[in-house]
């Protein structure tokens, strides 16, 4: 069994004891989130339907808040001797998915 999840702006992929990284969310480790549903699959059941959804979540409990791989972002304009390089992190929350609703 699994499930499509949206936080963030993104989608994820989940089944139960899944670990995964997700925008940083206000909680604190140990905390449980409730993350919404957009699909369930349960073998050969797949449930799509908005309304059928509508009271589903996705349980996950919040296992850490940390920082992701720096990404460096380059800027160029050849022959002007315009150059510039600037790095990034993005704040994350580890979740593990601790239940996810039946079909």
């Amino acid at each position: 069994m699994y499930a499509i999840v949206s936080t963030g702006g993104k989608q994820y992929k989940v089944a139960e004891g899944d670990v995964i990284d997700v925008e940083k969310l206000d909680a604190q480790p140990g905390d449980k989130v409730a993350l919404d549903v957009l699909m369930l699959a349960d073998g050969d059941t797949v449930v799509v339907d908005a309304d059928a959804l509508a009271g589903k979540t996705v349980e996950a409990e919040v296992i850490d808040q940390h920082k992701g791989e720096k990404i460096l972002v380059f800027k160029l304009h050849k022959r002007k001797r315009y150059h510039r390089t600037k790095g990034h992190r993005q704040n994350l929350t580890k979740l593990e998915v601790t239940a996810i609703p039946a079909v």
